[in-house]
Formats: C-alpha cells, sequence, structure tokens
C-alpha cells in the first residue's frame, strides 16, 4: 500500500474562504447611516485592491482603511454573521475536507482573528493554527489601530510568518493575491494555487502553479476526498444556435466551461466540437443523429432550448445514457399569441392593405375586410399551444374546434370533431400545432386543402413538413384558400447569413415568417431559466424528472452519502446484481431509486460510507450496463 504523501494546507481568508474582502463588509457594518457611506466604502475597496495587488505595502493599507472606518467592538458580532453567510461556496461542500484534514490545515491571513477564529471554528480549525492580525481597542471599545508587531501586518508578512512556523511536509498555499503567490516565490511554499472562485487578479495569473477556479479543483488536481466527484469547472458546455445570455450566465455562475456558437454546424462539425463536451445545447435547426451520438465521448445531457425535439434522435441519446431536455412550456404564449395575430391580419387583409400602401396606392374598403369574432377556428393538435390558443381564441368570441388522435380534455366550449377531414369542411381557419411525429409528414397536401371552405385561412407554426407548400401555392391562387400564414419550412437556413427560398415567396395573401413564432424576449427568457436549470439539476444530483428520453426520477438531496448513478438496458435481475456488489463490500444503501421504461433502467443509489475504486469497476463491468457515473 503507497503511503500518502505529507501535505500542509495554507489558506488564505478574504475572497478565498470568503466570497468578499472582510474590511468591505465591516465598512458596510460600521458605516452604516453615514451620508458619505457609498464612496467610502468604494474608497476601502479601492485600496484593499491595491494591497493586494501589491501596489501599496499591505501595512499602508491597513493604515488608510482603519482610517476611513468608524469601527467598534459592537460591529464585530453582526460582521461574522455577514461573513458566515458568504462562505465561498465550494469551500462549504467540502466541509468534511477541513475536518478530515483538520491537523494539517493553516489559515494565513492578513485579515483579522476576531471576525476569522469564530467562522473557522465551524470548520474544526482551532484558533492555534490560525495566523492573522489582531484589533486594537479604546476604553470604549472602538477600533484604533493594529498590532504593529505582528509579522502579518508588514510588508512580506506571510513570508516571514511561514518561515517561523517551520510547517512540515509539502506545503500548498491556495489563495487570490499577490502575498500568497511571494509565498512560494520566496521558496517558503512549495505550490501555489490561484484561487480564482470569487476573484481572478490577472498579475498572479501566470505565476501560479495551477489556477483553482474552486476547491473541488484542488482537491482534484491533488487526489484528495471532495463532496463531488467531478469539479465544476472541467464541466464542458457547447451552445449553438445563439442561445440566449441568460441562459450563458446561469451556466457560467454554476462554474461550467462554456463556449458559444451563434449558429448550427453540419453533422461532420457537429461530431468534431461535441468530442470533450458534457453539455450541448441547441434550438431546433441542429440535427443530433446516431453519428453524432456516437461522436460524443464525455456528453452527459442535450438541452433542446425550445419545444420540439423532432431535431434530436432520442433512442441514440437513450441508449448511450444521455439525459435529453426540453421547454415544453415556456414559449406556448408567445406561439399562441402570435397566431391570434395573424389570424386578425389575414382575415382583415391587414397584409394586403399594407403593402399597397408602401405602393402608394390608397384602398380604403371592407371588402373582404371581417372580424374573427362568431368564426370557427379548426385546431389541429390540441397539446399545450392548441389548447392555450383554444382558450384565447374563445375568449375573442371564435368557436373553436379541435382534432387530435390522443384523447384530450376539451377547454372552456371548444368541441373535438373525429377527423382531419370534418375540422377542414367546418372550419373558417385551420391552424396547425402538431408534433415533429414521422406521421406528421406531408398530413395535407392537395386532397386536405380542397377539403377548406372556399376562402378560408390556413396557418402552420407547427413543423414545416406538415405541408405541402406547391399544393398550398396552388391552392392560394386559385382563391381556394383566403389567406395563409407559415413559419416553419421544410428546409430552413441554418443561419442569418444564408438566403432563404420557398414557393410562398412574393404572394401577398401570406404572411411568412423566419421559425420565429416563439421567439420573443419572454420566451427565450423563460427558455433560459427552465433548460439549464434542468441541465445542471441532473448534472449536479442526478434529478431526470424532466428528461424527455430517460426514465423520470425526482430525487432528494442526501448529506453524508455517495452517490451512484447506473444506467442499464432494462434486463430482469440488474438490480440484484448491484446490490450484491454492495453487499460483497460491506457497503450500506441510504437510499435507492429505480425508473425503467420498455428499454432501459435508471438506478440512483446513496450509500453511507467510502468506497474504492474496485466498487465503481465492478459496477462498470456489469453486464448490460450503458453508463456509470459517480456524483459525489
Amino acid at each position: 500500500m503507497i503511503e500518502e504523501k505529507r501535505r500542509t494546507f495554507v489558506f488564505d481568508f478574504d475572497s478565498t474562504l470568503t466570497q468578499v474582502e472582510a474590511f468591505e463588509e465591516l465598512a458596510e457594518v460600521s458605516l452604516k447611516g453615514d451620508p458619505k457611506r457609498k464612496d467610502k466604502i468604494a474608497q476601502i475597496g479601492k485600496i484593499t485592491d491595491q494591497g493586494v495587488d501589491g501596489d501599496i505595502t499591505f501595512t499602508e493599507s491597513l493604515e488608510k482603511r482603519l482610517k476611513i472606518l468608524n469601527a467598534h467592538k459592537d460591529h464585530l458580532d453582526p460582521l461574522i454573521r455577514k461573513l458566515s453567510r458568504k462562505i465561498s461556496p465550494s469551500i462549504s461542500r467540502n466541509k468534511e475536507f477541513f475536518k478530515k484534514y483538520a491537523d494539517d490545515i493553516y489559515i494565513v491571513s492578513c485579515g483579522f482573528k476576531e471576525f476569522i477564529d469564530p467562522i473557522m471554528a465551524k470548520y474544526n480549525i482551532p484558533s492555534e493554527r490560525i495566523f492573522a492580525n489582531t484589533f486594537k481597542f479604546n476604553k470604549g471599545g472602538k477600533i484604533t489601530g493594529f498590532d504593529r508587531d505582528n509579522d502579518l501586518s508588514k510588508p512580506d508578512g506571510k513570508i516571514d510568518q511561514l518561515k517561523k512556523m517551520n510547517l512540515p511536509g509539502e506545503i500548498h498555499m491556495i489563495g487570490d493575491g499577490f502575498s500568497d503567490y511571494q509565498t512560494r516565490a520566496a521558496g517558503i511554499a512549495d505550490k501555489f494555487y490561484a484561487f480564482t472562485e470569487n476573484v481572478s487578479r490577472e498579475n498572479i495569473l501566470e505565476k501560479a502553479d495551477h489556477v483553482a477556479p474552486s476547491l473541488d479543483e484542488y482537491l482534484y488536481k491533488e487526489n484528495l476526498p471532495m463532496s463531488i466527484s467531478y469539479p465544476k469547472n472541467r464541466i464542458k458546455v457547447l451552445l449553438l444556435e445563439g442561445i440566449h445570455e441568460d441562459a450563458v450566465e446561469h451556466l457560467k455562475k454554476e462554474g461550467y466551461q462554456v463556449e458559444l456558437i451563434s449558429g448550427s454546424l453540419s453533422e461532420d462539425e457537429l461530431c468534431e466540437a461535441i468530442k470533450g463536451q458534457h453539455i450541448l445545447g441547441i434550438r431546433s435547426k441542429t440535427q443530433i443523429t446516431p453519428k453524432v451520438v456516437d461522436a460524443a465521448d464525455r456528453l452527459l445531457a442535450i438541452g433542446a432550448f425550445c419545444i420540439g425535439t423532432n431535431q434530436i434522435d432520442l433512442d441514440a441519446c437513450m441508449n448511450k445514457g444521455i439525459s435529453v431536455f426540453n421547454a415544453p412550456f415556456s414559449n406556448t404564449r408567445s406561439v399562441v399569441e402570435m397566431v391570434i395575430g395573424e389570424i386578425i391580419m389575414l382575415m382583415r387583409g391587414t397584409l394586403q392593405k399594407s403593402m399597397a400602401m408602401h405602393r402608394g396606392e390608397w384602398n380604403k374598403s371592407a371588402k373582404g375586410s371581417v372580424e374573427i369574432r362568431g368564426k370557427k377556428l379548426g385546431i389541429v393538435g390540441y397539446g399545450n399551444i392548441g389548447s392555450q390558443l383554444s382558450v384565447l381564441a374563445e375568449g375573442l368570441g371564435m368557436q373553436v374546434l379541435y382534432y387530435d388522435k390522443e384523447e384530450k380534455l376539451a377547454l372552456g366550449n371548444a368541441q373535438k370533431v373525429n377527423s382531419l377531414k370534418d375540422l377542414m369542411r367546418k372550419s373558417d381557419v385551420v391552424t396547425f400545432h402538431v408534433d415533429g411525429h414521422p406521421d406528421n409528414e406531408g398530413i395535407i397536401g392537395k386532397k386536405e386543402l380542397a377539403w377548406m371552405k372556399d376562402g378560408a385561412i390556413f396557418i402552420n407554426l407547427a413543423r414545416g413538413k406538415v405541408v405541402d407548400l406547391f399544393a398550398l401555392k396552388t391552392a392560394l391562387e386559385s382563391g381556394k384558400i383566403g389567406g395563409a400564414a407559415v413559419d416553419v419550412f421544410p428546409k430552413e437556413p441554418k443561419s442569418n447569413d444564408e438566403p432563404f427560398e420557398s414557393p410562398l415567396m412574393g404572394m401577398e395573401n401570406v404572411i411568412l415568417t423566419p421559425h420565429v413564432g416563439g421567439s420573443t424576449i419572454e420566451a427565450q427568457k423563460n427558455i433560459a431559466a427552465y433548460v439549464p436549470e434542468a441541465l445542471v439539476n441532473y448534472v449536479n444530483t442526478g434529478d431526470s424528472f424532466a428528461s424527455v428520453n430517460l426514465p423520470n426520477i425526482r430525487v432528494p438531496q442526501v448529506n453524508g452519502a455517495h452517490r451512484l448513478l447506473h444506467v442499464h438496458q432494462n434486463i430482469p435481475g440488474i438490480m440484484a446484481r448491484i446490490n450484491n456488489i454492495f453487499s460483497r463490500f460491506n457497503i450500506n444503501v441510504v437510499g435507492q431509486y429505480l425508473k425503467t421504461n420498455q428499454n432501459i433502467g435508471y438506478l440512483v443509489t446513496d450509500i453511507d460510507k467510502e468506497y474504492n475504486s474496485d466498487v465503481v469497476d465492478e459496477l462498470k463491468r456489469i453486464d448490460h450496463t450503458i453508463k456509470l457515473r459517480v456524483l459525489y
């Protein structure tokens, strides 16, 4: 057995163990009510940065900041409460590391023991292993200065302090400031990790032995126990097709590496780009084929930032243990409002009148202009969009008919019809809201359009392959169809730079839009909130509740346990084999959650003790295993 090498861990405090600089937080507390509070806090922040970056001596930095503060001993308790709530997230989630290695952990900070000691006591670090400055108080309790004999109040204070400590083993300095780097440059620390979870200082990044965006990264790099199996900063995300910036920020805030590409990619381009990626975000143009899935060597999940998922081979993803998430409700209202607007414009002849006006023609007439009130609206596909459209249209006075192959509950006074033919014959307006199932391709051609009332309106905001556009053009030219609105097309440009072609171009009674039915600011923001949250929950916790293709499991958060995720073919006996392995290794199961569909099973297991790599290896070797993931 290889003996673990001896290491001593030295941490900075401000902006490392905490997300903030304590002096700035003390200013927030002590200057409350001061009319110049905002300016003084900004001034303190500037002085702090100057001292941390090495632009002025730390002694000078301390003196200048204390002059601005109006601090008192009574301010320390509220300061401690504030700092306790602002522990760096990766520090907080790795509290067990601090407890396990407490004897080898030291805090060396230019902050003050008066607030560091009580905070670090909760992490099992006693006062004697905390080296920091101390305040001086007058008889009234006001902070008047600091102990100038303390090495940490002086230039090169951390170097001098560490020299005196004569720490054993390989010394690792983890901090964010110039004074932390100096300990490595002086040869006192053997390694310097630039901690950038809260602040990144360019002047030290290139000098660090390693950049640690979180404590997880440090622990992973040093092969030390951590609360999660893989640092979040190593999780790579590829977002295509101009996904909303809120989604980008959400994923970056989680600590993931995010790469953006404005357009879609061809199959070959995507096969290359997807290598090494853990999460892929797309919209409707990107095609996820079996070839792409085979090329995805590390992919955990795909986020479809839209309603439909017909552009994704869901079975291929499922069979490789890749979970797919979409936004089934987020842009429903946007599509519905667009349909309502197009119905009104087409029935009033607004588009033709507008184009005539642009040509300088004034033709004030009510001919061919009718209200939508009292007209029959036929909805094909009574899902999320169709049903909400039903409610809004009825509120505007329309009579609603709908047709759906599945049994759906009618809302309001909507009436179900038994066939597509019956719906098209009865309706003044027919609008399509079906999904991308292959059975829905080409369902509307010359024969079906002939069923419609003379002069009826045709709307398609569903799928481009629903209707034969050449047949629709003929029906429009003959007057059989009075007008149409089309937002989706059989072949769409991959980016805004490519030209668009359609047989419907140039027709004055046709509204053409570039697949923007769900593209409103509100819808994109909703999608940008919903999909990333589903992806993060799955990656971080194994929660597959909103997955389109994996069995749905809502899993609880468990502390003090290890979580293993096992995706396997739905074959009898898999559970018995898994639990037999746990039994042989004397591992107690805290919780176990299994859900299956016809093809695969998804098992989440929480165990209450540490395990070795042999457990994982044996679980992977079980026949019919698709994917095993160690979560934390």
